[in-house]
C-alpha cells in the first residue's frame, strides 16, 4: 500500500487538529480512567507522541529502506511491543506535558504539522521498526492519532468523530492487516452485518 504525500499530509494534519480539539475537552478530567492502566493524561501522553515520534525519528536520518509501508511497520513492530514498557512511556508523557497539558498537546501539534509541511515526503527516518520514507511513516502516525482519539472521545463522552481523510487512511491500514489475518473471513461478516468478532479480536 502506497499513499500519495499530499494525502498523507492532509490526514495527519486533519487528525492532530481532532487530537488536539479533543484534549481541550478533557478540562478537569485528567485523572479519570482511560485505557487500560492509563488515566486521560497517560493516554493524552500516549497519543502525543504520534507526533513526537515524527520530530525525533526525523532527526535520526537513516541510511536505507527496510520497512516498505505502513502495514509492514505494524507487522514488524508486534514482536517488540513490551506492554508494560509502553504504559510507562505512555505515563512519561502525560507527565511531561506539565501543567497545562491541553496548551502542550496544542504547542506540540502546531511544531510538528509545521515540521511536516517543510517535508517531502521522501525523507529517510529510523523507527522502532527500521529504516523507513516520511511518506511510508507518517501514516502510521495519522493512525495512532485516530484510534488514540477515539479512545479518549469515548472516555469523555464525545461522539468519534474521525475526519474524513484521517478515517480513509486508517481504515486502510487496517484492511491491509486484516487481509493477511487468519481471521480475515470473520472481519468480512462483521462488517457485512453477518456476525460479531470475537471481542478480543485486533490485527495489531
Amino acid at each position: 500500500m502506497e499513499f500519495a504525500w499530499a494525502e498523507s499530509r492532509e490526514a495527519f494534519e486533519a487528525a492532530s487538529q481532532w487530537f488536539v480539539s479533543t484534549a481541550a475537552e478533557t478540562r478537569d478530567r485528567w485523572q479519570v480512567p482511560a485505557l487500560g492502566e492509563w488515566d486521560v493524561r497517560a493516554l493524552v501522553g500516549h497519543t502525543s507522541r504520534a507526533l513526537l515520534t515524527v520530530e525525533a525519528y526525523l532527526s535520526k536520518p537513516a541510511e536505507r529502506v527496510e520497512v516498505e509501508s505502513p502495514s509492514h511497520y505494524y507487522r514488524g513492530a508486534r514482536s517488540m511491543v513490551d506492554g508494560a514498557a509502553v504504559a510507562q512511556r505512555g505515563r512519561d508523557a502525560g507527565h511531561a506535558l506539565g501543567s497545562d497539558p491541553t496548551a502542550s498537546v496544542a504547542e506540540i501539534a502546531e511544531r510538528v504539522v509545521r515540521l511536516v509541511q517543510s517535508c517531502t515526503g521522501d525523507e529517510l527516518l529510523t523507527t522502532i521498526a527500521g529504516g523507513m520514507r516520511l511518506g511510508d511513516y507518517l501514516p502510521t502516525r495519522t493512525f495512532e492519532l485516530a484510534i488514540h482519539t477515539c479512545d479518549l472521545a469515548a472516555v469523555l463522552g464525545l461522539p468519534l468523530a474521525v475526519p474524513t481523510a484521517a478515517s480513509h487512511q486508517t481504515m486502510q491500514i487496517l484492511a491491509d492487516l486484516a487481509a493477511d489475518d487468519p481471521r480475515a473471513g470473520a472481519v468480512m461478516s462483521a462488517l457485512t452485518g453477518r456476525g460479531p468478532l470475537p471481542g478480543d479480536f485486533s490485527v495489531i
